[in-house]
């Protein structure tokens, strides 16, 4: 590949001098923090001694091969390396191609030898579920239904709503009160992502939980605004709760609870494990959830693989032998 219009290449560049040079204009021009530079420094003196254990020394020797197999060191590890986590592997890979990408701009070498190698791909994360046992300590750790202080009132409902219906946070405190169908079939409607809205049932506990903040801490919440706000969930002034004011809430019921890394994402992830593993069609559990395609709901079958194992075990008669 020629260099870029109007640029030549003045001469032979040793890949050290490129990286120093790069590291240079990330500091003056990019203006990036000392420690993300550190970094890169770090990570392209590896891909130096990587190139110089190739007999490339000069950036312009430097061929896409080079380069992918750099990336596969960062994995494996050498003799004077670390193999590295994909996170760390995939910043290198990163601070390389930004180093190629600088040379061919400044006309320090012909092409880019490293525009095809993409950095590793992290592994999928599983969501966060939590065991029913865990949920229950959670739940109770936000205060009972029969306290008579209506923000505990608010939070048992909103903890017990959030895991009771797997909404996201966002729809459960953009509920407005006739949203809510607590009859004898009692269901809510829920907007979801680009305005989709979708009817889920409501549990029994989730409706106990309901009816109490709606009766007896709604109210007194409602009383301390200005004007009555049509949302359920409402904060200590009478406004709407805010996405924030949610997740304090169950910040602080997991502190109590023992729970460490709980998030309102929690409750909705173990909503959806719970119920697969209970039997629940996975196409069921896809549209409680609002996930437009199906493949969005199939990651969770993979949190409860030791249940499925467990299953085949007892029940395949060709399981064990």
């Amino acid at each position: 590949m020629a260099p870029a219009l109007g640029v030549t290449i003045a001469h032979v560049v040793s890949v050290s001098e490129a990286a120093r040079q790069y590291l240079q204009y990330l500091v003056v021009e990019r203006g990036l923090a000392a420690n993300t530079v550190e970094s890169y420094q770090r990570d392209l003196r590896r891909y130096s001694d990587v190139l110089a254990a190739r007999d490339k020394t000069e950036l312009g020797d430097v061929r896409t091969a080079d380069v992918a197999a750099f990336l596969a060191s960062l994995r494996t590890g050498d003799a004077d390396h670390q193999p590295l986590a994909v996170s760390s592997a995939g910043r290198a890979v990163i601070a390389v191609r930004g180093l190629h990408a600088f040379a061919l701009k400044q006309g320090l070498a012909g092409d880019d030898p490293a525009r095809e190698v993409t950095p590793p791909a992290p592994p999928r994360r599983l969501p966060k579920a939590i065991s029913v046992d865990e949920v229950e300590r959670l739940l109770d750790a936000a205060g009972a239904t029969t306290d008579p202080d209506p923000r505990v009132l608010r939070d048992r409902a909103l903890l017990e709503f959030l895991y009771g219906t797997g909404a996201r946070i966002s729809e459960a405190v953009g509920l407005d009160v006739d949203d809510l169908d607590l009859g004898a079939d009692p269901a809510v409607l829920l907007s979801g992502k680009g305005g989709k809205q979708r009817f889920v049932p409501v549990g029994s506990y989730a409706v106990r939980a309901l009816q109490a903040y709606l009766v007896r801490g709604r109210p007194a919440l409602a009383a301390a605004g200005r004007r009555a706000a049509p949302a359920v969930f409402l904060n200590a002034r009478g406004g709407r709760l805010t996405r924030q004011g949610a997740w304090g809430v169950l910040g602080e019921a997991a502190v109590r609870s023992g729970l460490t890394g709980a998030s309102p994402h929690t409750l909705r992830h173990s909503f959806a494990t719970h119920l697969l593993d209970g039997g629940a069609d996975i196409r069921v559990v896809q549209e409680l959830l609002g996930h437009a395609p199906v493949t969005m709901t199939q990651v969770y079958p993979l949190v409860t693989v030791d249940k499925l194992r467990e299953v085949y075990a007892a029940s395949h008669p060709r399981a064990l032998g």
